[in-house]
């Protein structure tokens, strides 16, 4: 780079997503200048932070909250980072929100839940983006669990250029009751990996949480499932912020927890030098091959008694038996150490292939 530029044009260069641990951290909200100042000194200190946040339009469920300082809040984002000399990340949510940014020398942005699952918004910054270099944009996961929204996410900004693109999984919206404000539902993220492999995925502990107690929990869960980096929110003063305090730490409490996290390594390029590992997989692969014989063998039978129904006019669903099913394999599960959760998921996906496997016969 130049050696003209100042320093708030070196920190909003952002570091390659590819660094491995990133770790994101700062405050929901950019409340004043003092705040943000005093937040981005404290981060600063442990060198472990690579980027600040800061929520400068904040999309609230309810008109009257705390909705942000906008375009207010855009030169104390910018003084963070010259003092820092560290990149400062901030959300959009439409055009207007990245020309401003921008024009303060913010360079890094992430999409938001809320924005993710609406594609008019998305295309709207993608379009905003077309031709620009130099950015980085993270897209959180859309409030409900479809990976199909999260996914054109992505391709809209792919396809307007930009390179330097990360997942960030935050949780999602469930009716049932959780401990968590929103449910992390690991399947989902796992999903997007294998869509987009290359792409690095972050996770946000703190709104999956919803709460400070489950904060180092969630993060060594997401290190073990081979994420990224964190995105943690952390304030100066959390007792007194002005959005979303239960679930934010303070630069402190943020540096205990990343001593006590243990990063471990995916293994791609050291899975030669195991070569117990080696034979532990091998004699997986050969488990998962006998379980795909013994399924193919179960709906075999299954299109058997298909047929028998058919001859004797019997209904396909009979629940009787499917609730003996169910209440003698989780009896099962539980005698053998398995999440019962686990075993009504595989007996759900089973029975509904039965049940397809002996309409087709019913019904040619």
């Amino acid at each position: 780079m130049q050696e003209y530029m100042n320093s708030t044009e070196k920190a909003s260069l952002v570091r390659p997503f590819s660094k491995r641990p990133l770790i994101i951290s700062g405050p929901c909200s950019a409340e004043t200048e003092d705040q943000v100042m005093h937040t981005a000194m404290a981060l600063a200190r442990d060198k472990r932070v690579d980027v600040l946040r800061f929520g400068s339009w904040k999309p609230r469920t309810k008109p009257g909250n705390f909705e942000g300082n906008g375009e207010e809040s855009l030169p104390w984002i910018s003084r963070a980072m010259e003092a820092t000399d560290l990149p400062a990340a901030i959300e959009v949510a439409s055009a207007h929100h990245i020309e401003k940014a921008m024009a303060h020398g913010i360079r890094m942005f992430w999409i938001g839940a809320r924005s993710t699952v609406n594609p008019f918004t998305v295309q709207e910054i993608a379009d905003a983006l077309l031709g620009v270099k130099d950015v980085s944009v993270m897209i959180k996961n859309p409030l409900s669990p479809d990976v199909e929204l999260w996914t054109g996410a992505y391709e809209r900004i792919k396809s307007a250029g930009v390179e330097s693109i990360a997942l960030v999984h935050r949780g999602f919206s469930s009716f049932s009751p959780s401990k968590y404000r929103n449910p992390p539902m690991w399947a989902i993220p796992i999903e997007m990996r294998q869509r987009f492999p290359e792409v690095p995925l972050i996770c946000d502990p703190s709104h999956i949480c919803g709460n400070r107690q489950h904060l180092l929990h969630i993060s060594q869960r997401a290190i073990d499932l081979d994420f990224s980096g964190l995105m943690i929110e952390a304030h100066i003063d959390p007792a007194s912020a002005w959005s979303d305090a239960a679930q934010q730490v303070t630069p402190s409490t943020l540096n205990e927890m990343l001593d006590h996290l243990i990063w471990r390594h995916s293994g791609k390029q050291s899975i030669r030098n195991h070569p117990q590992l080696q034979d532990l997989r091998a004699d997986i692969d050969h488990i998962d091959d006998q379980i795909v014989h013994l399924i193919s063998e179960r709906m075999n039978i299954s299109t058997k008694i298909g047929y028998y129904k058919k001859e004797h006019g019997i209904t396909v669903l009979q629940n009787k038996r499917w609730a003996d099913i169910r209440q003698r394999l989780n009896q099962k599960a539980k005698e053998s150490d398995l999440s019962v959760a686990f075993i009504e998921a595989y007996l759900e996906a089973i029975h509904l292939e039965s049940i397809r496997k002996q309409n087709e016969v019913i019904n040619k």
